[in-house]
């Protein structure tokens, strides 16, 4: 069978595959909510949901740096990537293993395009079918009890010492505006370095201080309160921003949680 990744890379696989490496911590939780636990024999040591699998699966190091040889020992059908996540040398270096499958992610349509693309290549299409509704089901009713509400302004940060920001052509942008923010650094693309003094972020009413990659601290939220006097400051859940996969089940609830 021939299937294509979302950068429109074929795959051909002779049959369903049954010994997966992931090596992308939401899709790997994908993987486990679509019923195929089982399956993945290899892990990052980033894939903390569920927290048992780094006991039972082998971790075959990170999402920026692997051990080949571990991989290649593991014999998979089938290695799952992500372009932003994954280097082109990791992908490069583990082509002549197994087949390559790669996500490209921006927006909800792409996460709605990978599950299903997951349901197809394992044999799953019912589950991620589901998945896919219960998702959608959760963003109309969000949609509808924000419907009236105005786009507050917004800065994410993601980094510090460099201080670090969500820009435009990310999931984070997007999931932005799905929880009805508006990202004053929309004009500056992927994740650009800023100063304090940005006049970008002096539009912002509210500045969101992620719980990853960088994991932002209260005390982190007083050091930036004594500059932004004017501006509500809150720690946020990085996972429910960036990861793109099962877990957006509950993205629009948390968003809830945030209205201000």
């Amino acid at each position: 069978m021939i299937y294509k990744d979302q950068l429109n890379r074929e795959l051909n696989l002779i049959e369903t595959p049954k010994r997966i490496v992931s090596l992308v911590p939401s899709q790997t939780e994908l993987l486990v909510d679509l019923g195929l636990e089982t399956l993945i024999i290899g892990i990052t040591k980033f894939c903390i949901h569920p927290k048992h699998l780094r006991k039972e699966k082998t971790v075959v190091g990170g999402t920026k740096s692997i051990h080949i040889e571990k991989i290649k020992a593991l014999k998979p059908d089938i290695i799952l990537c992500n372009k932003e996540e994954n280097s082109l040398e990791i992908v490069e270096g583990i082509e002549g293993i197994a087949p390559v499958h790669i996500s490209d992610i921006y927006n909800l349509d792409d996460a709605f395009e990978l599950i299903k693309m997951y349901g197809e290549l394992f044999q799953v299409e019912v589950k991620s079918e589901a998945l896919i509704s219960k998702i959608k089901s959760e963003r109309k009713q969000f949609k509808l009890k924000t419907k009236n509400q105005p786009k507050l302004k917004a800065a994410y940060f993601i980094w510090r010492k460099p201080w670090m920001v969500a820009g435009s052509n990310t999931f984070i942008n997007a999931m932005l505006l799905e929880a009805n923010y508006t990202n004053v650094f929309s004009g500056l693309q992927r994740y650009p370095e800023i100063d304090l003094d940005d006049k970008n972020l002096q539009k912002a009413k509210i500045i969101f201080l992620s719980s990853e990659p960088y994991p932002f601290k209260e005390k982190h939220i007083d050091e930036l309160q004594t500059k932004f006097l004017d501006k509500k400051i809150i720690l946020v859940n990085g996972e429910l921003f960036s990861w793109y996969g099962s877990r957006l089940q509950f993205a629009f609830k948390y968003f809830k949680t945030l209205s201000i």
